[in-house]
């Protein structure tokens, strides 16, 4: 209950303190900040993917844009030899206005990237686009190439079948929870039913020797995953942990301490707003300190 009162709440929030908080999250508004913070990832003892923040973008000349600076991470990523992934949400590359459009678009990015040896990890968004963001991938393996992945969801009641039907590309995959709003007709609602539909779909994918990216922060979560890699005798190079910048630290230190593989996602761009509250709501802990704050500064006037 209090957790969605804090989501109720969180759109009244004014951005200067947003942007405050935000500024632990996002690595800066340009690439240059991006590639700042992803060399001290580096120095750190982890990898990184690098995502340009924008979704549900509707402008054809916002898209051609978004575009050519997504092309730059690729050559920013090869000139710094740093050990990264870029990542994409195919709303951006223009899902939202043609399949087609899209389609090119995505294969323009991967196709350069191939060239430079870099690897493209295509996120999911929600569900009216679960289905497209899956053919595009498809055919983008079916067509050759090997240097992309894709993003499943554990609270998708669909998901574990969406494992299954792509066994035959090998698929890498970065399995979330996932953060969109959906019915409960599509995705599992209470907190430890996902919990366990994600136990399920990560022994699944372990079993079917596919690489996995952890990518939680939940501790129970953390903790199946470390005894499911050690009883099955999990290989390095089969699964790597995933954290979002500047979030439970602590565990990411951890975790590469005792020599799991940990990649880190690091966001930039001017749509800093927009990401900023979908962390928030994902993590109320936060959106307590954001609140807080907000409450100070309107009784300290």
């Amino acid at each position: 209950m209090i957790n969605k009162i804090i989501n109720t709440i969180l759109p009244l929030i004014p951005k200067p303190i947003v942007r405050h908080f935000a500024k632990s999250y996002i690595a800066g508004q340009t690439l240059s900040e991006a590639i700042t913070r992803s060399e001290e990832i580096k120095k750190a003892g982890a990898k990184c993917s690098i995502d340009v923040l924008g979704e549900y973008v509707e402008s054809e000349e916002q898209i051609h844009s978004d575009l050519q600076l997504r092309l730059g991470v690729i050559d920013k990523i090869k000139e710094n030899n740093l050990d990264a992934t870029e990542s994409i949400k195919l709303t951006s590359l223009g899902l939202g206005l043609d399949d087609d459009f899209c389609w090119l678009n995505t294969k323009k990015i991967v196709a350069y990237a191939k060239e430079k040896g870099v690897y493209i990890r295509i996120d999911m968004e929600d569900t009216p686009y679960t289905e497209r963001t899956l053919a595009i991938y498809g055919r983008l393996r079916k067509e050759g190439f090997g240097n992309v992945g894709i993003v499943l969801q554990a609270y998708l009641r669909r998901t574990r079948e969406d494992i299954l039907s792509l066994l035959d590309l090998k698929p890498t995959i970065r399995l979330c929870k996932g953060i969109y709003v959906e019915p409960e007709n599509l995705a599992y609602q209470g907190f430890g039913e996902i919990n366990e539909n994600y136990k399920e779909l990560l022994e699944l994918m372990f079993e079917n020797n596919l690489f996995v990216a952890i990518a939680t922060h939940d501790s129970e979560l953390i903790e199946f995953a470390e005894r499911l890699i050690h009883e099955k005798k999990i290989p390095k190079d089969k699964y790597e942990f995933q954290m979002l910048l500047g979030v439970t630290e602590e565990k990411r230190d951890r975790l590469i301490k005792k020599g799991h593989p940990m990649r880190i996602y690091i966001s930039f761009g001017e749509d800093w707003y927009g990401y900023s509250m979908r962390r928030f709501a994902e993590n109320p802990k936060i959106a307590r300190h954001v609140l807080n704050a907000t409450v100070k500064s309107i009784f300290s006037k």
